[in-house]
């Protein structure tokens, strides 16, 4: 082929979705909600179904209205995305280019470096630290003129910890008000102990942008829709680097319908939370080093080099997570799992 593609796309790593489960096995490998969709929520796409020969309507307005009211903001500070990663993807494109940096920590979500190079900018992987926390004194002592700016994961991504209120302050404080800061709070639902309310605090600062999603905790991973809500000129800007009309009726409509019954979402929440704190601590019990986890997965640590063997492990057991070169996310499922996720993990320890 001789067309020339640019030469930072042509080096990127492709997104590795989580792998479907084999007949009989657990599908633990894209931080699904387990439950069913709600039956408002099927009866909301199923009406929408009836219209999908027309456009929706540009900006969800229906759903960005709904969500201004259920935090008290303006409209104009509620930007709807197919899928907070997107809307983070935008983001990143709207301040960052060849030349810019954006800093997060590392290993947070695997989609960051893909987003930040194929906007042309160089992406700084700050380590976690020994607790798989974000290391905020690290990540603000790397902020340079170059830096654009900087991505807070909590619950991170995939290590579930989580970023405390006075930490968050003070970083912020840190950071140059010029330079984008980006709190991803996909799984903030999942999260049982006190910390950071990412709504409140954006009102105290205009360069913050706080990022959630319908596809955790509200089930919707299979239509695709998140929002953020910041400083209305950065989100324009953001609104600027999407595609025109991508937020489909359908998910704004199972949205709204998610949003007007959320009594039961969380009932389903608490149970998952149950599950996951239970199973948790079955796992420290037995000697397995997991962090404490505040999203609807697990961290289980490992050595590079040791893929295949935890690949194998995770068969045997019936269980599809993700694996990376330090560790597994295993996503909280079918109670049924659990067995299958202590004994993996058990016997990925048995390695280290």
């Amino acid at each position: 082929m001789t067309v020339r593609l640019r030469p930072e796309i042509a080096a990127v790593p492709p997104y590795q979705q989580g792998r479907p489960a084999p007949q009989g096995g657990f599908k633990l490998s894209s931080n699904e909600n387990p439950f069913p969709p709600l039956p408002a929520v099927v009866e909301a796409v199923q009406a929408e179904a009836e219209r999908v020969n027309r456009y929706p309507r540009p900006g969800a307005p229906q759903l960005k209205a709904a969500l201004a009211d259920e935090f008290g903001v303006d409209t104009d500070r509620v930007l709807i995305g197919d899928g907070s990663a997107t809307l983070i993807q935008q983001l990143i494109h709207a301040v960052a280019g060849p030349g810019d940096e954006v800093i997060y920590a590392w290993r947070s979500f695997d989609a960051y470096p893909l987003f930040v190079r194929t906007g042309g900018a160089t992406p700084i992987e700050v380590p976690v630290d020994a607790a798989h926390e974000h290391d905020l004194d690290a990540m603000a002592a790397a902020i340079t003129e170059r830096t654009r700016a900087v991505i807070v994961c909590s619950p991170n991504n995939p290590t579930g910890t989580i970023v405390g209120k006075e930490e968050l302050d003070a970083f912020i404080a840190r950071v140059p008000a010029d330079v984008l800061i980006m709190l991803d709070e996909a799984y903030i639902e999942f999260v049982r102990e006190p910390t950071v309310d990412g709504i409140a605090l954006q009102r105290q600062h205009d360069n913050l942008v706080v990022l959630r999603t319908f596809s955790k905790a509200h089930g919707l991973a299979g239509l695709r829709v998140g929002y953020a809500i910041g400083h209305p000129a950065i989100l324009r800007a953001a609104d600027l680097c999407g595609v025109p009309l991508s937020q489909t009726a359908l998910a704004s409509s199972a949205a709204i319908a998610a949003l007007e019954n959320v009594g039961e979402t969380f009932a389903r929440i608490d149970v998952l939370a149950d599950q996951r704190d239970a199973l948790w601590q079955r796992l420290v019990d037995a000697g397995v080093p997991v962090p404490k986890p505040h999203g609807n997965f697990f961290w289980i640590p490992s050595q590079p080099g040791q893929e295949e063997q935890v690949h194998d492990i995770l068969e045997a057991n019936r269980i599809v997570a993700k694996v990376f070169a330090d560790g597994t996310r295993v996503s909280v499922g079918e109670p049924e799992a659990d067995e299958h996720i202590l004994a993996a993990a058990i016997a990925i320890q048995a390695i280290q």
